[in-house]
């Protein structure tokens, strides 16, 4: 057993002092125990919070960050121009690559402060489309990742046949991706062969990319082929793909999910960047979890999501660091506020008179995460994963704060010094704000990052 002990932690009902945590030897919690003294064998921390998950994540493009910024040949860069670029990039990883730069996003991940991580993975074959001897070779690398950085992960193959609506085929950066439906279900079978490599809190899910890649009658299907596990897709992101859509299948993209396709608390669509109020009610009503990428699509011009009138309406959010241009829990939270400032000339734009904004965003990214990875996680109670989080109250940015202050300060006025532990499943994965296999994982990195220079 692991005893932690917190002179203050965040329970499922408010913050609470002196609060004792016993984690069991499977990983999870087994007890919690309010105004009590610290035993001689417990480790003693300030501020103890649940870790959220990351909820959405393609950690092959860690490894672009910072070289999208210049402008690209045609007139207005957007989203299309930074997609080519990121075909080209692709076409040079290799599984030696893809398994360092994953490790090393996941490291990042924790010292950010999350437990888990939702890997939404459709990098599959080698360059020129020839699958690998073994067809879940990718697959496996993201696994060996994990089990390195020791995070939890939530593993969705992808599958990803077209090129758009009209079926045209994928072109040379995209062929790395594709799969027809026998093939998938081939890839996600062994992917869960490889997935027995981790502990037990591992999970595997299932992700058709979007409308553009798969047909209709496999979208309308997919729930029933695949009746365990998550199901993530990207939906209604950029205009151009609205416009698409429309002209094609006759509805707008959001429209068409909730007339054609059975959705429910299973599925976690992703961005929802160009969603209309009325169909983000509806959307709302079927139980779905939006995963949210505020860097990403702010980096990406994708557009600002509707989220005061989306939590209003009962819907719930999970948070990703999809293209992990900047992997950050409180600048993603943060992000994602301020835009909601910036397009309604707000303040405090998601705060409730019960919750600060701080707190509300972050027991959103507590719930929605677990939902989204279908993770017993989320809140500090027995039973639950110990994904676990401590901050450092001796910080400046911490000093003289106390509970939903805390978290606001950390949010709005820190950045991810403040995390000092980070346990997922019961592992002790960041100590003193330092993954404990950080040399090693930045070593093979920095391997890896010379060996693409070229390509970069």
């Amino acid at each position: 057993m692991t005893e932690l002990w917190a002179k203050s932690a965040l329970l499922p009902d408010g913050w609470s002092r002196d609060v004792a945590v016993v984690i069991g030897t499977d990983g999870r919690i087994t007890s919690v125990t309010s105004g009590t003294a610290p035993s001689s064998a417990a480790s003693r921390h300030e501020i103890l919070l649940p870790a959220p998950v990351n909820a959405h994540s393609h950690a092959f493009q860690r490894a672009m960050a910072g070289l999208t910024e210049a402008r690209g040949p045609d007139p207005v860069d957007s989203f299309w121009t930074w997609r080519r670029l990121m075909f080209r990039f692709l076409d040079r990883l290799d599984p030696d690559q893809v398994q360092a730069i994953t490790a090393f996003v996941q490291m990042e991940m924790l010292e950010a402060g999350y437990g888990a991580s939702v890997e939404f993975h459709y990098l599959h074959h080698q360059p020129g489309g020839q699958p690998y001897c073994d067809i879940a070779e990718m697959s496996a690398r993201v696994v060996a990742a994990a089990k390195q950085s020791g995070i939890g992960l939530t593993l969705l193959p992808v599958h990803y046949q077209f090129g758009g609506c009209d079926r045209r085929a994928l072109g040379p950066g995209q062929i790395r991706f594709l799969t027809d439906p026998e093939g998938f279900s081939a890839l996600h079978a062994k992917t869960g062969e490889a997935l027995r490599a981790l502990p037990r809190d591992s999970i595997l899910g299932s992700a058709p990319h979007s409308l553009r890649a798969v047909g209709c009658d496999t979208l309308r299907d997919w729930a029933a082929n695949f009746r365990t596990g998550p199901i993530h897709m990207h939906l209604a992101e950029q205009q151009s793909e609205v416009v698409e859509v429309q002209a094609a299948w006759g509805m707008r993209p959001i429209e068409w999910a909730l007339a054609e396709m059975p959705l429910d608390p299973r599925w976690c669509l992703i961005h929802c960047t160009q969603s209309l109020s009325a169909e983000a009610r509806e959307l709302a009503a079927t139980g779905v979890t939006v995963g949210l990428c505020p860097m990403t699509e702010s980096s990406l011009g994708d557009g600002i999501f509707e989220a005061v009138r989306w939590l209003d309406a009962g819907g719930r959010i999970a948070i990703g660091s999809d293209s992990n241009i900047r992997v950050s829990l409180c600048e993603e939270l943060r992000t994602l506020e301020y835009s909601q400032r910036l397009r309604d000339q707000s303040r405090a734009a998601l705060a409730t008179p019960e919750r600060s904004t701080g707190r509300r965003l972050y027991d959103e990214a507590l719930e929605g995460g677990a939902r989204a990875a279908a993770r017993d996680s989320g809140a500090l109670r027995p039973g639950c994963w110990a994904d676990l989080s401590s901050l450092d109250a001796g910080h400046e940015y911490l000093w003289f704060k106390t509970g939903d202050t805390s978290l606001d300060a950390w949010i709005f006025a820190g950045d991810d010094r403040l995390v000092r532990d980070v346990w997922s499943a019961g592992r002790h994965v960041v100590r003193e704000g330092r993954h404990i296999e950080r040399d090693t994982i930045t070593a093979a990195y920095r391997l890896a990052i010379s060996s693409l220079q070229e390509a970069l």
